[in-house]
């Protein structure tokens, strides 16, 4: 056995991490990565990580990590402090460097400040009409192409069109444009990957350089042409913050824009595919939740835990600490694997069952300052979508189960076909 570290008496051999890492990405790892996240977790709370740095497994030391202040993002400024800058220099992976999810105090403070409370209760009463209409025409989609074929693949017809109306219609993008943010969303996130290939970033940087100039044109439109949505006031704000620099504000423009877009639609498309499939996979649980729908909102946050849209993130230490009695040193790097903690059978009793009513607790949000900022549109998003789906489908069934796309980071359900 080859040890890399030895956390609290349990020897890591690199192999094995290695290998639960292939699986990970493997068609059968994809669909019931279960039994991988426990043997990450029987390894420690705290795990050596192959190339350096850790994975942190355990609900407790993830917690602490997303919420605690000594805990960065890996900002620019860290990645230029690393031995090898190289590693950091692709073009994608620079672009979301600029973004909200890459940026520490005071930057992080002042654009987040800059956009207020989101997507507070008022905002989300006043979309909750467009929402339902939203729904009901894809509903009418998945209807019709059911009928005509006798069944009909809900992620794609549903679950990944939903978001991209539901933030385009707020933020007024022309719906022509929907698929091709949609395409150049799937593309652009090879470069959130964690450890991505050539090619991959590749594919991601021609899918970037497009989304820029998508939304920077987007941008020169709505300044020309203002009005009362969300992209207009921030426009307003930071020309105003920024009077001598009108460019310094139109990079920030662009990077809010095009992250808000782009984040809040294959996490939430994935969320949507993956609790109507938890639900549908036994059909006791379809024709109970549907008889008692005041538990939607239970079992969204029962499948936001059970399977989270996204499966790691990473921080990186402010100074030198000890995370689970692991000596962490300043600058390093973990990742925080969210459906490893949300499975911690110390924080949630028997957490491969997916139970409606277990009113336990997940870290699919993050925490601290980084807390998602999509959070109560993604649940709005989804309570609708099942309430009319139940309503609509009483004997949905499945077809066939979820495919998903072979990543670490970012779960893409490529197909989830339905009948009735």
């Amino acid at each position: 056995m080859t040890a890399v570290d030895d956390i609290s008496g349990i020897t890591t051999d690199r192999r094995a991490v290695i290998s639960v890492l292939r699986r990970l990405r493997s068609p059968e790892g994809q669909t019931n990565p279960l039994p991988l996240w426990d043997e990450l977790r029987a390894m420690g709370d705290v795990v050596p990580a192959p190339w350096g740095g850790y994975f942190v497994t355990g609900f407790e030391a993830c917690s602490q990590v997303l919420r605690g202040r000594n805990w960065l993002v890996p900002d620019i400024a860290w990645q230029e402090r690393q031995p090898d800058p190289e590693r950091w220099q692709a073009l994608a992976t620079q672009e979301m460097s600029h973004t909200l999810s890459r940026l520490n105090a005071p930057a992080h403070t002042s654009r987040r400040r800059s956009l207020g409370n989101l997507f507070d209760r008022r905002t989300l009463e006043e979309m909750q009409p467009d929402i339902t209409a939203h729904v009901s025409r894809l509903l009418d989609t998945l209807a019709e192409n059911m009928r005509e074929h006798g069944e009909a693949d809900f992620a794609t017809t549903v679950s990944e069109q939903l978001p991209i109306r539901t933030v385009g219609h707020w933020l007024h993008i022309p719906a022509e444009h929907y698929a091709h943010i949609l395409n150049l969303t799937h593309r652009q996130v090879h470069a959130q990957e964690l450890l991505p290939t050539k090619s991959e970033l590749a594919i991601s940087a021609d899918a970037t350089l497009q989304l820029r100039a998508f939304f920077n044109d987007l941008i020169r439109q709505r300044r020309a042409r203002p009005g009362g949505d969300a992209l207009s006031g921030w426009i307003r704000h930071w020309d105003a913050q920024l009077p001598d620099d009108r460019a310094g504000a139109d990079r920030i423009l662009y990077h809010l824009t095009m992250f808000i877009t782009i984040a809040s639609l294959e996490t939430t498309a994935t969320l949507l595919s993956v609790a109507v499939w938890l639900l549908l996979e036994q059909p006791a649980r379809w024709d109970w939740l549907r008889h008692h729908p005041e538990h939607i909102d239970d079992a969204i946050d029962e499948a936001l835990r059970y399977d989270p849209p996204i499966h790691l993130n990473s921080r990186i230490a402010a100074d030198d600490t000890v995370l689970a009695g692991v000596p962490i040193a300043k600058d390093q790097v973990v990742h925080v694997l969210y459906g490893a903690a949300n499975h911690d059978p110390r924080r949630n009793e028997n957490p491969h069952a997916f139970d409606i009513l277990r009113g336990g607790s997940h870290l699919t949000f993050g925490g601290g300052a980084h807390y998602c900022l999509g959070a109560g549109l993604a649940r709005l998003e989804a309570r609708t979508l099942l309430t009319h789906l139940l309503k609509r489908f009483p004997t949905l069934t499945l077809a066939a189960g979820p495919s998903y796309a072979p990543r670490m980071v970012f779960r893409h359900v490529t197909s989830l076909r339905v009948t009735t």
